[in-house]
This record gives C-alpha cells, structure tokens and sequence, in this order.
C-alpha cells in the first residue's frame, strides 16, 4: 500500500525539465526577457539566468545585445544530449511545443532531409512524437 508520502511526490514531476521549458519559451519568443521566462517558467530570475547560461555555453542558444535587451537564437542542429535520444535534432521537438521556429534554426531544419537524425533504420513517419 501506497503511504501518503509517497503519494504526494508522485503528483508533482513533469516531463519536461526546467532547461526545456526555458528552451521552449525563448523559441516562442526569442526578445523574451529574463523576468518573463521567470514567470513563464514559474522559476526564479536568477534560475533562469544560470539556465540560460548554460544553454548558451552548451551550444544550443546564442544571445546579441538589441539596444537595451537581449536576442536570443536557438543554435541549428542542436541535438539532444542524453544516449536515448543522441543524434536526433531539438528542432522537431520545439516545434512541435513551441510552434514552427524562425529564422536561421528554421532554414536548417527545412533544408535536412525528412528522418535526419534518425538512426539507421527507423523511418520518422507521421506516427511518431
């Protein structure tokens, strides 16, 4: 039997981890400032801050100065990093959370052959998510 304890800590766990949803706000959004991927994320400034810089400095986003703000870009070609999923693009998935991406990440993505990233053998059909 299951105590109350335990019942409680399995309500709360997400699929998407804090770095995912701060990716996918900034896909929607890429002049989004840190105060709002705060509150988007329901994470602190300083958190979103310490993900952002490691997104930055694992490759995946680029940030430029736009007068008073920040730009972000999502990086072209950035693939996941666990073993499961390695060798896949994000692209696929942040478009599907997050909507179709503009700009540079987009060219890349229209421009790899449908099952790019795919391992040898598995077909990316319709039915996979």
């Amino acid at each position: 039997m299951e105590n109350e304890h335990a019942g409680s800590r399995r309500n709360h766990w997400t699929f998407l981890t804090n770095h995912a949803r701060v990716l996918i706000a900034i896909a929607r959004d890429p002049g989004i400032r840190l105060r709002d991927l705060a509150a988007i994320c329901d994470l602190t400034e300083r958190t979103v801050q310490t993900i952002v810089t490691d997104l930055e400095a694992d490759g995946y986003l680029t940030r430029t100065r736009d007068g008073r703000r920040n730009r972000y870009a999502i990086a072209p070609g950035a693939r996941f990093r666990h073993p499961a999923e390695a060798g896949r693009e994000i692209a696929g998935l942040l478009a599907y959370l997050a909507g179709p991406l503009t700009g540079p990440a987009a060219s890349a993505a229209q421009a790899s052959p449908a099952g790019a990233g795919a391992p040898p053998g598995e077909d990316r059909g319709a039915g996979e998510a």
